[in-house]
């Protein structure tokens, strides 16, 4: 009787969190949330984020998977991937990835199929400029591959499967190739990949049309030995790179030559605030430029804050701005919603997303609404 009564209240929450979405108002956006499973968490969820008032609703699970940490959504907003940080796949050794069919009256996802990764720990994937090819990179066999999306979303392949050699000089952590995250260019001729073991940023030239990477000239681009380069952004122009390094708290500004792909570095500045040194349990996340490229932001685990920094459109360069708490331990992923008026951030050990509201003039931010999740990892948004 008393598991009767607890199904028909967890029906009744679901219940009350799909009418949630299905009557959100037209200029509302449908938020996912990847995430680690394993805890309290199923899978990918998905709330409704209220751009008028900054409030979220109650998460609604849209697709039980398997640790679908980090997601990619086509422009569209038809289609979403994610990675399966798995063991085996296929009764094989490896990560896979899966693709889902967005509907977007209630938001929840229909799974189409998966695809092995072609390597262990696949820690990272994002889409071409395109849409038609989603590209992975496994953090546990330091390697990347491609895999063609289909007409109707379904992935195929891999294609293109490339493993990296080398170390660097931290021997817990840098003792074969990490590739954390892999993500073309605007022109979407490079394909630019941070590879965590070996402390460069490895580059690619990128054919669409044959869904093929091969190794640029020059191939990488090195950063300072220890530093750990973990994930990128570029921006619009596609002149600046910007990498944030998880093992000494970094983001390291590169110049960016079009034709050939190559990164010079001209800057680089800690996410910690100034007069913090760096701790054995701090290490950094995410990065993301604000959708007008005016400022850029950076996660810190173990300091458990938001780097702000603003960027002069001319030169590239970055001006330390501010770090605000996080409000929970651990933040992973975070996203900025694309009329850049808001920032969502996921405390993976707090089990909680927070919303910030970010001032449009300075890139100062402000907490408000916080949401239960289980261990969020990342956060992409679809128009309704």
């Amino acid at each position: 009787m008393i598991n009767k009564r607890i199904g028909l209240v967890l029906a009744a929450v679901f219940a009350l969190g799909l009418h949630a979405l299905l009557s959100a108002a037209p200029n509302d956006l449908l938020v996912y949330f990847g995430t680690y499973t394993g805890g309290t968490s199923k899978g990918i969820y998905v709330s409704r984020l209220n751009v008028s008032t900054g409030t979220l609703s109650a998460p609604v699970l849209a697709a039980a998977t398997p640790s679908p940490s980090f997601l990619a959504v086509r422009a569209q907003g038809d289609f979403l991937y994610a990675v399966n940080e798995v063991d085996t796949f296929g009764g094989k050794p490896g990560g896979s990835v899966s693709a889902f069919a967005i509907k977007k009256d209630t938001g929840l996802l229909t799974p189409l199929n998966q695809r092995s990764s072609a390597g262990p720990g696949p820690a990272h994937l994002s889409l071409d400029q395109d849409g038609h090819t989603v590209l992975v990179a496994n953090y546990g066999g330091g390697s990347i591959a491609l895999l063609p999306i289909a007409s109707d979303g379904r992935l195929e392949g891999p294609t293109s499967f490339i493993r990296h050699t080398g170390k660097s000089v931290n021997p817990d952590r840098q003792g074969e190739p990490h590739a954390h995250q892999i993500i073309v260019d605007p022109s979407n001729q490079f394909a630019y990949v941070a590879d965590l073991g070996l402390d460069k940023v490895m580059i690619y030239r990128y054919d669409a049309a044959k869904h093929t990477l091969t190794a640029a000239t020059p191939a990488s681009a090195s950063l300072k030995p220890g530093a750990g380069p973990r994930h990128l952004a570029i921006s619009a122009s596609g002149r600046i790179v910007y990498v944030i390094s998880e093992l000494n708290c970094t983001v390291t500004a590169f110049r960016r030559e079009p034709t050939t792909g190559a990164l010079t570095e001209f800057q680089s500045l800690s996410t910690l605030p100034p007069g913090v040194t760096q701790q054995k349990d701090y290490s950094t996340a995410e990065l993301e430029l604000s959708p007008t490229g005016a400022f850029l932001y950076g996660s810190n685990r173990g300091h458990n804050s938001l780097t702000v920094y603003s960027v002069d459109k001319a030169s590239g360069r970055l001006t330390y701005v501010a770090n605000t708490p996080t409000q929970g331990k651990t933040p992973r992923g975070f996203g900025i919603e694309p009329g850049g008026g808001y920032l969502l951030a996921g405390n993976q050990e707090s089990d909680s997303v927070v919303v910030f509201k970010i001032d449009r003039v300075t890139g100062k931010l402000t907490p408000g609404a916080t949401i239960k999740v289980g261990a969020p990892v990342d956060v992409k948004f679809v128009a309704r």
